[in-house]
């Protein structure tokens, strides 16, 4: 049996605890970064004409306070030396170059967390970027955080579930734009004058994501009188626990993007498609590792049976009900999951209390994903605007379309000369509405799911709910 362990931060020498933040320079710092971001524009460039503009002189103030105390704190991380020195170049060079819409390339080559994922290590990363989920705007950005790899992950990323650039990791502090609901650090957010060939790393703050969960569900909990069972009230309770549930249901989603009977350019980032085509990917993705966390149950893994829990509760939850209902393809994967859970007797709504069959809702959540397997296979046998209109028929098997949909209306209601793309214009921002179960849940959770901007592991938790 595999204990769920702690985080085992690095020998003090390589990572003194608190050895950043704690240092007076980083202060400093994140004051100068705080300073330059309100001048930005969406862009990163800084327009002196604007009404209301610092002066230069101004901003080169703060810019040099920033290259200081990067320089500063660079010694206590001797393994980022050379992207530390790539950033200050980067900053020299923006400020040579009059505060234009900035470059980071070559800090961005040199800063390479998946080839040394040391669990505790810390990080000091500086970018002009966007934060997903968070701030759309390419702010200078400032964060320190720490590597999460475990023994127990790292040798299962080792021997079954292979992710090289995959890097688990916390927030130890950070500026305003991951004051936030972001839970991402992604190369393809930060500004460069060009795309490097590939990404050689991605990062998802674990901690972000089990502070929320644990908020979250145990509100909805409460609101909806599920009683858990007992394991899964301990995995709630537990912040430490919940993290690493995360860590591993992530590195195994994050694979599957590449990984099964896919059609081309499975993550679909490259082309225009219907929304419900990212919901179901995400979808199958998460189902994966949930189908994951089975088979390592059955190992000896109890990480396996916390995933499970986590994937489960985390889609019904909070998806549906978190951000706009424009285009909310995650939204739209946890309503499936509702439904399918529901429709499949695995999950009841009576007398005003929602129920579970843990049982019975492992095996219904295992024949959905067999479902959007058969889909993927079938579909590289198909042209795409027939790929997309089985993918519609099997989400509108089980969630209504909206009334006024043409999409819901089948081909004959579409101009089908038209190239697959132009008739995305064609679908609703809101294809498949919200049920009223749903509808009365937001209500409910609307304040809770806003208390979670900017939530990491050391925020304030709610009770959990028995």
């Amino acid at each position: 049996m595999t204990e769920i362990l702690s985080p085992h931060p690095v020998d003090d020498a390589d990572s003194p605890s608190e050895s950043v933040t704690g240092h007076a320079a980083w202060a400093t710092l994140k004051e100068a970064v705080e300073a330059i971001r309100p001048a930005q524009s969406k862009d990163g460039s800084i327009d002196f004409d604007a009404e209301d503009a610092p002066s230069r002189q101004s901003v080169q103030g703060h810019l040099e306070r920033v290259i200081a105390a990067v320089e500063e704190l660079a010694p206590l991380l001797p393994h980022d030396a050379a992207y530390h020195r790539a950033l200050v170049g980067d900053l020299r060079r923006w400020a040579e170059e009059g505060f234009g819409v900035p470059d980071f390339l070559d800090s961005l080559l040199a800063f390479q967390p998946a080839q040394d994922r040391r669990d505790g290590l810390q990080h000091l990363v500086v970018f002009p970027m966007y934060t997903q989920n968070g701030n759309p705007d390419r702010n200078l950005e400032a964060l320190v955080l720490r590597m999460v790899w475990p023994d127990w992950l790292a040798e299962l990323e080792r021997t079954r579930y292979d992710n090289p650039l995959f890097c688990g990791i916390t927030f130890e502090d950070f500026t305003a734009g991951y004051d936030t609901h972001s839970a991402v650090l992604f190369p393809e957010t930060i500004a460069v004058r060009e795309a490097p060939e590939r990404f050689t790393w991605g990062g998802i703050f674990c901690d972000r994501e089990a502070a929320r969960f644990r908020r979250v569900v145990a509100a909805a909990c409460e609101v909806t009188k599920l009683e858990l069972p007992e394991d899964a009230r301990e995995l709630l309770a537990d912040q430490q626990r919940c993290q690493q549930t995360f860590v591993l249901w992530d590195m195994v989603h994050d694979r599957t993007h590449s990984h099964g009977d896919l059609p081309f350019d499975p993550f679909m980032i490259k082309q225009r498609q219907p929304f419900w085509m990212y919901g179901l990917e995400e979808l199958r993705c998460d189902l994966t590792a949930f189908h994951e966390g089975v088979k390592l149950e059955a190992d000896g893994f109890p990480q396996g049976r916390d995933v499970q829990y986590a994937m489960i509760l985390e889609r019904l939850f909070r998806f549906p009900v978190t951000g706009e209902r424009k285009r909310n393809y995650d939204g739209l994967g946890g309503q499936l999951l509702f439904a399918y859970l529901h429709q499949h007797d695995a999950l009841r709504w009576t007398d005003n209390r929602l129920s579970i069959d843990w049982d019975r809702a492992r095996e219904v959540t295992v024949a959905l994903r067999e479902e959007i397997e058969t889909l993927y296979r079938a579909g590289i046998d198909r042209p795409k605007l027939v790929h997309w209109f089985r993918a519609y028929e099997l989400v509108s098997r089980y969630l209504a379309p909206h009334p006024g949909s043409t999409w819901a209306k089948g081909p004959e209601a579409l101009d089908v000369s038209l190239p697959p793309r132009k008739l995305v214009d064609e679908v609703l921002p809101d294809e498949f509405p919200l049920s009223m179960f749903y509808e009365a849940l937001a209500k409910k959770l609307r304040g809770v799911i806003a208390s979670t901007q900017g939530i990491t592991a050391h925020s304030p938790a709610q009770p959990v709910a028995a």
